[in-house]
């Protein structure tokens, strides 16, 4: 070993030292964001003496980039220059960790206990088999009588076969009657051998392709000392998914239940360490777009030939004007943001993160929103009215994006994607339709069968009748929308008249669209007419 290390410390250009340490590290605490990851790890080390070592961690995962690595060290230790080593690496103990190497020896007992109790079965079924052969052979017995034999004699003999059968036929039945509790033995060993086995097997391993950390440590005396290692990677990631459930009863109240997916592939797994989520994105833009000046230009009118000739041609000093933005910053230098105002959620908890399994889902919390509820009709697609509830995210915290599962009453009517909504800001969402307000949508004909589309040489009206019906048990306060065509040109003039009159229009600047509020009592029917009228100068076409 110490041949070895000779050899890396020759070839390695740090400074010399009295002692090569080798040492492992573990993960104590890890920070997820939703695109990476900070791992913390702690190295306990004995320094033998005061002076100069050289620290080498070797379980670093494989990829690890120096400039992504910051160290500290506990009281009484100095760091000096560190590297890494991805090969001519020392060899390393059983990377077995003490959870592993108790399930080992579990796994090895019961191999014992299963091999104990196969051999206990096979020396039953043996006597077993020794028997039923002596019997086998007192039952083909034929040999000659001997001479002189007389009727005692003969007697006497067959009494002997008789009573050896006998004896062999009862040494056959009592070993068999071993062999049922044999093999109830022998199966339930084998069992409790692959529950063992399966119990080793779930559980994270140490043993994977490793670089090594190499450090320069100052030791004020001999003892033991820490050196923490802080670590960002990538491969890692959380995000949010949801339970939103609206209740009516007793007051309107929207209940958000959080939980978090949690999954890395980082080549390692993280075994019982103190997790934080942070919402923090540090892959993400940093800093604000820039902008950069415009020039415009005219001059005397080219033919299209010169023209193309300009803009396809080798000129390209109208693309060479600007220069280049620049690049983004490393995206680790925004990870540092994380401790200011950026939310954090910190799991009671530790836990276990395996790299390469499935998500791994943890619970968060529970947030309560005050929401305003109505039914929502659009009479011109839909023949049912939808749940909608708005509420204002009073939360003080950012929601991030997930999935979310929607609930009424506590029974699951679909699901959606929740985009980020900021501390203050309101969202509408959806919670299934209500199958007791039937919304209809007519167009009253006329003589003749017309339809309620009417169209002469400069002149188009159209008129439609919408019912809203509650048959239902529940009152539903409930806002209709509709619409009708509008104009951007004098000569086209639209008239529309509606009874009763819309109680706002142009609904979120969208020209032409119209919304009816009224409460709808159970039973209750309400009626709407609406009714457009276009006209245009003659020799002029609608569009």
């Amino acid at each position: 070993m110490r041949a070895l290390l000779a050899v890396l410390l020759a070839s390695t250009a740090l400074p010399a030292f009295a002692d090569t340490l080798p040492a492992t590290s573990r993960i104590t605490a890890v920070t997820v964001y939703p695109d990476g990851a900070r791992l913390t790890r702690e190295v306990t080390f004995t320094a033998p003496s005061a002076g100069s070592h050289e620290l080498l961690v070797t379980d670093l995962p494989h990829d690890s980039a120096p400039g992504l690595i910051r160290l500290a060290a506990s009281d009484g230790l100095q760091l000096g220059a560190f590297n890494l080593r991805a090969d001519r690496l020392p060899p390393r103990e059983d990377p077995l960790t003490e959870a592993q190497q108790s399930a080992k020896a579990e796994v090895e007992a019961a191999q014992v206990a299963a091999d104990t109790a196969q051999l206990a079965l096979e020396a039953i079924t043996a006597k077993v088999e020794a028997a039923e052969a002596q019997v086998r052979f007192l039952s083909s017995f034929t040999g000659a009588l001997p001479d002189g034999a007389t009727p005692d004699t003969i007697k006497a003999m067959a009494a002997m076969i008789g009573a050896e059968t006998l004896a062999a036929r009862q040494s056959a039945l009592a070993a068999k009657a071993e062999l049922p509790p044999a093999q109830k033995a022998v199966t339930e060993a084998q069992e409790v051998l692959a529950k063992a086995q399966a119990a080793y097997d779930t559980l994270p391993s140490a043993d994977m392709d490793y670089t090594a950390l190499s450090v320069a440590v100052t030791a004020a005396g001999a003892g033991e000392a820490t050196v923490t290692i802080t670590q960002y990677v990538g491969n890692a990631r959380w995000q949010p998914v949801y339970d939103l459930n609206l209740t009516r009863v007793g007051g309107a109240k929207l209940t958000l239940d959080r939980a978090v997916l949690v999954t890395q592939f980082t080549g390692e797994d993280w075994d019982g360490v103190a997790l934080t989520l942070s919402s923090s994105r540090p892959s993400e833009q940093s800093a604000p777009s820039l902008l950069w000046p415009e020039l415009r230009s005219i001059g005397p009118e080219v033919g299209a030939e010169e023209l193309s000739r300009k803009a396809y041609g080798s000129d390209s000093a109208l693309y060479e004007s600007a220069p280049a933005p620049e690049a983004a910053a490393a995206p680790i230098t925004a990870a540092m943001t994380y401790e200011g105002d950026t939310v954090v959620y910190q799991y009671p908890e530790p836990v276990t993160v395996a790299t390469g399994a499935e998500d791994l889902r943890l619970a968060l919390d529970s947030l309560d929103f005050a929401p305003v509820v109505e039914a929502v009709a659009v009479p011109r697609l839909d023949d049912t009215a939808f749940v909608m509830a708005s509420f204002t995210n009073a939360s003080g915290e950012p929601l991030l994006p997930g999935q979310v599962m929607l609930f009424r009453e506590g029974v699951l009517v679909g699901s959606t994607w929740l985009d980020v909504i900021a501390p203050g800001a309101e969202t509408d969402l959806g919670f299934g339709a209500i199958e007791t307000l039937r919304v209809k949508r007519e167009m009253p004909k006329r003589e003749g069968g017309e339809t309620g589309i009417f169209t002469s040489a400069n002149r188009q009206s159209e008129s439609a009748v919408i019912t809203v019906e509650n048959t239902g048990a529940e009152a539903w306060p409930v806002r209709l929308l509709d619409q009708v065509p509008y104009s951007e040109q004098d000569d086209l003039e639209i008239d529309v008249t509606a009874s009763p009159a819309p109680v706002e229009t142009d609904v979120e600047g969208q020209r032409g669209i119209l919304a009816w509020e009224f409460d709808l009592t159970a039973g209750g029917k309400q009626t709407i007419t609406l009714e457009h009228v276009l006209t245009w100068p003659e020799g002029m076409v609608l569009q």
